[in-house]
């Protein structure tokens, strides 16, 4: 008899869900028809400049005078600080304040960093012809950073947040993409999730962009050099934190932002990038926790973190099209508003005034006028910005 009452009961239930249901979608359905777009582009919020101020400008100038920049770096700074571990609360700080590379106290000189290229070579992770200089930026002083963390651009010159100030940004995005995966698992799933180690990761994941990416005397940035695959900021980075003695489950959750351990292939790309990393910080991967005994995947059972920093670090999915199409655009109308020639496109005079209409009003906010308001009004907002 109870069996029946059950079944009775939850054949009851089900059908009141269903009419629920029903209702809800019917009510969605009156309220949202008839369907109509009605996007409205952001207005810029920029310092004027003429193009010789911008020629008098260096890069942390030019960050500074963003309020775009501003933001994002004062969330970054922010959210850090809400990290719980009292000790990782203040390394993470520490390095968002002055990302130095303190990892090259171990290369005093040029003996020992051909030392480390070779032992990267024999491990198959550096190409032989590569020059130390080429995978090791300069440094004059591992203490301090060559440039402050809200200066540094957020990749290389011809890709994603390439402006002053573009690292600030991107990290602001990708930081909270991962706290939105961090939310949702815990409240779907109830997923005992490290936040901690979310935000470590995910603040310091492009650390050492400011030293790879360092910003040249005419204005463009430093072209970057792979190590073991990927791009050398991000081996960089991780070996900083290994040398800085950060907690394994950081480091491990850190280098998935480029990849995640899913499959075997996808895997072993993360256990290079680690032991790439560990040979730089002269360390062994395993001894230090960031790799299986075997030494062949990432220490089992792999945690959460290191997926759901891999699912924030996807900014560039959209910004890597955008700086494309937008710097194509920032060109045509330096030539057309501005009177640049093809070689001044090459030179101080256009990387200046790139450097500045982007920083000011971001490539990301440039690309949303020029989508929804068109080519007039983005021709108009760069004028509004560099005024002629």
């Amino acid at each position: 008899m109870s069996n029946l009452m059950d079944n009775m009961n939850a054949g009851c239930n089900r059908r009141d869900f269903l009419k629920m249901s029903a209702g809800a979608m019917a009510v969605m359905a009156a309220t949202s028809l008839p369907f109509s777009v009605s996007a409205k582009a952001p207005a810029i919020k920029a310092a004027k400049a003429s193009l010789q101020d911008c020629l008098k400008m260096d890069p942390a100038s030019m960050a500074e005078k963003s309020s775009y920049v501003k933001s994002a770096y004062s969330y970054l700074l922010q959210t850090a600080s809400e990290i719980q571990d009292s000790q990782l609360r203040r390394s993470t700080l520490e390095i968002l304040h002055n990302p130095a590379p303190w990892l090259m106290e171990l290369y005093p000189n040029d003996n020992a960093k051909e030392q480390v290229k070779g032992r990267l070579v024999a491990a198959g992770l550096l190409k032989s012809t590569a020059a130390y200089d080429e995978f090791l930026p300069p440094c004059k002083n591992p203490g301090s950073s060559v440039l402050p963390f809200y200066a540094a651009p957020g990749s290389g010159y011809a890709s994603h947040h390439s402006y002053p100030g573009g690292l600030a940004t991107h990290v602001a995005v990708n930081v909270k993409a991962a706290l939105g995966f961090f939310d949702a698992y815990k409240d779907i799933y109830s997923f005992p999730v490290s936040r901690d180690i979310v935000i470590a990761a995910q603040c310091l994941h492009d650390l050492h962009k400011p030293w790879v990416f360092q910003w040249q005397k005419d204005g463009s940035a430093r072209t970057e050099y792979p190590i073991a695959g990927t791009g050398s900021h991000h081996v960089l980075s991780l070996a900083e934190l290994i040398h800085r003695q950060f907690p394994a489950q950081v480091i491990v959750a850190q280098a998935c932002a480029h990849n995640h351990p899913g499959t075997a292939d996808d895997e072993r790309e993360v256990v290079n990038w680690l032991n790439a990393a560990a040979i730089l910080a002269n360390k062994n991967a395993v001894s230090i926790g960031l790799l299986a005994e075997d030494g062949k995947t990432l220490p089992i059972p792999r945690r959460a973190e290191g997926f759901i920093t891999h699912l924030g670090d996807h900014d560039w999915v959209l910004s890597v099209p955008e700086a494309k199409w937008m710097i194509a655009k920032l060109r045509d109308i330096a030539q057309k508003e501005y009177n640049m020639t093809d070689s001044d496109l090459q030179s101080p005079k256009f990387y200046a005034f790139r450097n500045y209409v982007f920083s000011q009003a971001t490539l990301e906010q440039l690309y949303l006028i020029w989508t929804i308001n068109g080519e007039a009004a983005l021709t108009d907002t760069v004028k509004s910005i560099v005024v002629l």
